[in-house]
């Protein structure tokens, strides 16, 4: 079984208080873009659960760390898994607030369910899914959502893109999450909701709809705010970071040339 894991944007991302057991909750809309990883799942009858090949960007670290095997090591310790061949194509930047790799986490659940006929319903998904990390549960369903709570309340909204491309660079610099949340200072009260916003003109959207997390990715790397700048200046609608970092992604109505460094990522993505 092939899958396409795809990637997300943050649209407006705030955080809010910090509870006692040291998570933030936050708010934001999450939007589900089209810049995938490729995900193969082959079962066999090898004495190795898994067996792992790994193409494209490299992964840090073990295979046994990705979260791809911490799924399937949570289904196979209540239902005792077959062994598996996991071939995947790395595409979506890692570090990118992009959230790559949860994505790559739930469609893994969703394609060993499928599998291996687990016939585990949505919310049975949705359950392992939230032990892998607080936005994998998105993933599940990847629809546009309103976000709450760490990421895992999940709202669905009706969500028309104001825009028929996205523009999304990845420039090369790492933006530590933990350390990210260390550097807020929490906002309890907004007066109005995103959502509310987003019924706003998207002209607004520029001071209204903002990622929290921005002054602190600016103050460490300073070519993130010029990237952010750049964009607009390129005539983008609304532009943004998504994440924690170091992601940034701009709304236009057509594809034209931008000039960024050579070591960093982008793609131009169709809206359809």
């Amino acid at each position: 079984m092939i899958e396409f894991p795809n990637a997300k944007i943050n649209l407006g991302l705030r955080v809010l208080h910090k509870r006692p057991n040291g998570y933030h909750d936050i708010e934001s809309i999450f939007l589900p873009v089209p810049w995938c990883d490729n995900l193969e799942i082959i079962q066999n009858k090898s004495t190795d659960k898994i067996t792992w090949k790994n193409f494209g960007l490299n992964i840090p670290g073990s295979p046994s760390d990705n979260l791809i095997s911490k799924a399937y090591n949570l289904l196979d310790q209540d239902l005792n898994l077959p062994s598996v061949n996991i071939n995947l194509l790395k595409q979506i930047p890692m570090g990118a607030g992009m959230g790559g790799g949860s994505s790559d986490a739930a469609f893994a659940l969703k394609a060993f369910n499928n599998i291996f006929n687990l016939n585990l319903n949505e919310t049975q998904q949705i359950k392992y899914a939230t032990q892998l990390g607080a936005d994998c549960s998105f993933f599940i369903h990847n629809k546009p959502a309103a976000v709450h709570g760490i990421g895992d309340e999940i709202s669905f909204i009706d969500f028309k893109w104001p825009c028929k491309y996205i523009y999304i660079v990845y420039p090369p610099y790492h933006i530590n999450t933990a350390e990210a949340y260390k550097n807020m200072i929490p906002k309890d009260i907004y007066n109005t909701s995103l959502v509310d916003l987003l019924k706003q003109p998207i002209q607004t959207w520029k001071d209204t709809i903002v990622n929290d997390f921005e002054n602190y990715a600016f103050s460490l790397y300073p070519e993130i705010l010029a990237l952010k700048n750049k964009i607009y200046n390129s005539g983008a609608f609304y532009a943004s970071m998504t994440g924690s970092g170091s992601a940034v992604y701009g709304f236009f109505d057509e594809k034209h040339l931008i000039d960024v460094p050579e070591n960093y990522s982008f793609r131009w993505l169709e809206i359809k």
